[in-house]
């Protein structure tokens, strides 16, 4: 891992996701989770003031040293309870079997290398009644759009850690054996490549 993704990305993905959108979908969704609740791409922790008092604790998986630093000094200033887990999340992750409440996954699933692995491991700690709440960005249905998509990603895979635009999120979720609840899309303010946003909950099944 070189000097840009090491100290430049992890402060660029700090700020674009502090945007006004998706800070509006993050008070709207976060307050969902319950329980015993594993973030997936904890990141800089800009989902951690949105906690409610019905988490009993978030385990926070994060691979970026810088990242995790910074959600370490938001979780200081959190009332919720966080243990970071500073690995990839298609490794092995040390918790037991349907011991989690909520899966919490916010922009993250665009830019993790074998996202059905990753899956794998989520649904493998839910627990048989327990949900996966997602915010992601991806493949948008109109043809036009899409075809950018596909362009566009070879390139951005390589300034942006990894992030794929043309991944088509509900797809991905069913493949890796998730039912999905509740579904909302659309796009936000912005380049329409970049912006097509799936919202929803989904089971393990």
């Amino acid at each position: 891992m070189g000097f840009y993704d090491r100290r430049i990305l992890p402060h660029l993905i700090n700020t674009a996701m502090k945007s006004t959108e998706a800070t509006r979908l993050r008070a709207a969704w976060i307050p969902e989770a319950r329980g015993r609740v594993l973030e997936i791409g904890i990141g800089s922790g800009l989902n951690l003031p949105f906690y409610s008092s019905n988490v009993e604790c978030v385990y926070g998986v994060e691979p970026s040293t810088e990242l995790q630093n910074m959600a370490e000094a938001s979780a200081k200033r959190s009332n919720t309870k966080v243990e970071f887990l500073s690995q990839s999340a298609e490794d092995a992750i040390a918790l037991a079997d349907g011991s989690v409440d909520t899966v919490v996954m916010t922009w993250t699933l665009c830019s993790i290398c074998d996202p059905l692995r990753a899956l794998a491991q989520m649904k493998r700690l839910l627990k048989p009644d327990g949900r996966m709440l997602f915010i992601e960005h991806g493949k948008s249905p109109d043809a036009r759009v899409a075809r950018w998509q596909d362009r566009l990603t070879p390139a951005w895979k390589k300034i942006g850690g990894g992030c794929h635009l043309n991944r088509k999120i509900d797809d991905l979720l069913r493949g890796a054996g998730f039912m999905i609840q509740e579904l909302k899309t659309s796009y936000l303010p912005g380049p329409r490549p970049m912006t097509y946003t799936y919202q929803g909950f989904a089971n393990p099944f």
